[in-house]
């Protein structure tokens, strides 16, 4: 959603399509709008200048910042290690639902969700199946290494296909060896930290919201700057499209 505005017909869409990038690749960026000479030997390094040539010839700096909402995590079951990790999160800030095994379905969770099945051999298949279903951002199974391949093998006799069951993380958490539920606890929600840290959760909806569903970029041929392309309202020629910003 865009609220208010910046500027006319070249700032707002130059902006518009900067924020996406900052969206997809989650770092803050400081945009020079104008030209060069505007602003001379003051361009300090990791500033982006974006040329606009308006008739104005005005100038704008923008600092354009990401807001990457709390994580919402998900743990399926009641064992001490899942009220544990749920506890942990939310010291963190992070949204949070314990949702007993038989009462979780695929309603539970979404694209945005981080899903943790720590049922432990009750239901396991049946709450896997669910998470699968409502394609989260990551799932886990507090399992062993041989019960998380049982559970898939399971799944996948029923039907379920392999790239889905693939995404399964089992056993959840970064590897500490033997540890009592506590430490599980700590290495699961670790894990997920690690993982946010590096974008590795939801990069794939960024980069869609970046690149996939983004329009088409021209020049505008009047005043030289790269925007969105759409049906112009005064065609000149290429077919009736070039980048009008509405002017």
């Amino acid at each position: 959603e865009v609220h208010g505005g910046i500027g006319g017909a070249c700032a707002g869409p130059a902006v518009i399509r900067e924020a996406r990038q900052v969206i997809a690749k989650g770092a803050s960026r400081l945009l020079l709008l104008g030209t060069r000479e505007q602003f001379g030997e003051a361009v300090p390094e990791g500033m982006t200048v974006v040329p606009i040539s308006c008739q104005s010839e005005g100038a704008l700096e923008v600092f354009i910042e990401p807001v990457q909402p709390a994580p919402r995590l998900v743990v399926v079951g009641r064992s001490p290690m899942a009220q544990t990790l749920t506890g942990l999160a939310q010291v963190l800030g992070w949204r949070t639902a314990l949702v007993d095994g038989p009462d979780f379905s695929a309603a539970d969770a979404d694209e945005y969700s981080l899903v943790v099945v720590a049922t432990q051999g009750h239901g396991d298949e049946e709450a896997v199946e669910q998470a699968i279903a409502a394609r989260p951002a990551y799932l886990g199974l507090v399992a062993s290494l041989r019960r998380g391949d049982a559970v898939r093998g399971y799944l996948a006799d029923r039907g379920l296909p392999k790239d889905q069951l693939d995404r399964v993380k089992a056993p959840a958490g970064l590897d500490l060896g033997r540890t009592s539920h506590k430490e599980i606890a700590v290495a699961i929600l670790a894990e997920l930290v690690q993982l946010r840290a590096a974008g590795a959760l939801g990069a794939a909806t960024a980069a869609e919201v970046a690149a996939g569903e983004a329009p088409g970029e021209a020049t505008d041929p009047v005043c030289g700057v790269a925007g969105a392309a759409e049906q112009a309202r005064y065609p000149l020629g290429d077919g009736g499209r070039y980048a009008s910003f509405r002017r």
